[in-house]
């Protein structure tokens, strides 16, 4: 597939742990380069636009509540086969199945608070990225 770009978020519950720099050191050192990054704050409609796909879902109004409780790193992330390889680093959703060594396993609290959100598709990660970096933001693409 070769390189592409993929979109990144590292949640409220990883960023008050301190987690921001090994995180990114285990996409460095998986040969993911940072290709844009901002610590912000979500707002509640840009949240709930985000996770618009979920809107239906009973968990909506707590996850919306729980993205916007605090700051969280948005990223993209650029290098071969990033969707994938991203997800790969990631792991599994719920912490408690994530294999070892993965973020999700290593700062996860739960399915909800489990660490960072990663893209699922390359289209999905072109559609997440324009919601939060203008084409002028990104390096190392």
């Amino acid at each position: 597939m070769g390189t592409e770009l993929t979109f990144s978020i590292i949640k409220p519950n990883a960023v008050k742990k301190n987690a921001i720099g090994p995180i990114i050191a285990l996409f460095e050192k998986n040969g993911l380069k940072i290709a844009a990054a901002k610590l912000v704050r979500l707002e509640k409609a840009q949240c709930e636009e985000f996770y618009a796909e979920h809107k239906a879902r009973p968990f909506f109004g707590e996850l919306v509540s729980f993205m916007t409780s605090g700051p969280v790193m948005l990223m993209a992330l650029a290098g071969e086969n990033a969707v994938s390889k991203n997800r790969e680093i990631m792991g599994a959703t719920d912490p408690a199945k994530a294999a070892a060594g993965t973020i999700r396993a290593l700062y996860g609290d739960n399915v909800g608070e489990n660490a960072v959100h990663g893209s699922d598709s390359p289209q999905s990660a072109m559609r997440e990225l324009n919601l939060f970096f203008k084409e002028t933001e990104f390096v190392n693409k």
